[in-house]
């Protein structure tokens, strides 16, 4: 079985369109047509009907989806286990989101460096759907992400729970302008309390989707917005940033997800430094 037929497969059935899953793929769609005929070949069996509604299953196709995500996996661990570099007992993949990547994830990089030297370390910064897919894949052992999707091949475990707090560069922190005010993408449960606490807001005039890109906007420019507290709290406390008095905070917890097919050894050693990591953050803040 050729690999990138099941992972053709795969992501059309996650997008339900030959379109989509070839812009997922980064190939054309003539490409996804000729891996969907050359698999329909090799099973002798037609695996997808294609209408105005994108592409659906048939009962054959119904049928490989339980296998294809295994080929898939049982793949990615073999490639693992071969790239291991001479002198190395290991190699532990690990992912996460750009925002946790500097400092939290990084502070794990130097507790793996020095609990465990003899280990090698892949690591890649991506989006919370593309990095639980990897790990159900197997081309992950670890992400670390704010909102996790639950997938088979796939176990989550909360690590941390951060805060989110409203500060501003006015020094006068008693309110925040609403025509300087930066809403920051956190994700929908966020979006669910903040729309609870300023139902006013429903329209704000910037909307920004990543934490880091709008507090270097309003460190800039002027304005207020939620930020995770152990980032600003260095900026508060060298009064570059303020805290608006009597906002709401908004906890915003911090989880790992880790593959099922993983070496349960460097999973528990993974695990072990995150929790480590996670358990300095806590008494950092105070917690």
């Amino acid at each position: 079985m050729d690999i990138e037929l099941a992972r053709t497969f795969i992501e059309i059935v996650k997008t339900r369109s030959f379109v989509r899953a070839a812009e997922h793929l980064n190939i054309s769609q003539t490409a996804v047509s000729a891996r969907v005929r050359t698999l329909e070949e090799r099973l002798g069996r037609s695996v997808f009907v294609r209408n105005k509604n994108g592409a659906s299953l048939t009962p054959a196709g119904e049928q490989f989806l339980r296998y294809a995500p295994m080929f898939v996996q049982l793949w990615e661990r073999a490639r693992h286990q071969v790239a291991v570099p001479k002198g190395r007992r290991g190699v532990l993949t690990i992912g996460g989101e750009l925002s946790l990547w500097h400092p939290w994830l990084v502070d794990w990089l130097h507790w793996m460096r020095r609990t465990a030297p003899d280990v090698a370390l892949r690591v890649q910064v991506g989006l919370p759907e593309s990095l639980t897919d990897q790990v159900a894949a197997g081309a992950l052992d670890v992400a670390v992400m704010y909102a996790p999707q639950y997938r088979p091949g796939a176990r989550v475990e909360r690590l941390l729970e951060e805060k989110l707090v409203l500060v501003t560069t006015d020094t006068d922190a008693k309110a925040a302008e609403p025509d300087r005010y930066v809403y920051v993408d956190w994700g929908p449960d966020f979006a669910h309390h903040h729309e609870l606490s300023f139902p006013e807001d429903t329209n704000p005039g910037l909307f920004v989707g990543l934490g880091p890109l709008a507090l270097t906007y309003i460190l800039e420019a002027g304005g207020s917005g939620y930020f995770r507290q152990r980032v600003v709290a260095p900026l508060i406390a060298a009064g570059k940033l303020h805290p608006v008095a009597g906002a709401p905070s908004f906890v915003y917890p911090v989880y790992a997800v880790c593959s099922a097919h993983a070496d349960d050894v460097l999973i528990t050693l993974a695990l072990d430094g995150l929790r480590s990591i996670a358990a300095a953050n806590k008494a950092e803040m105070g917690l």
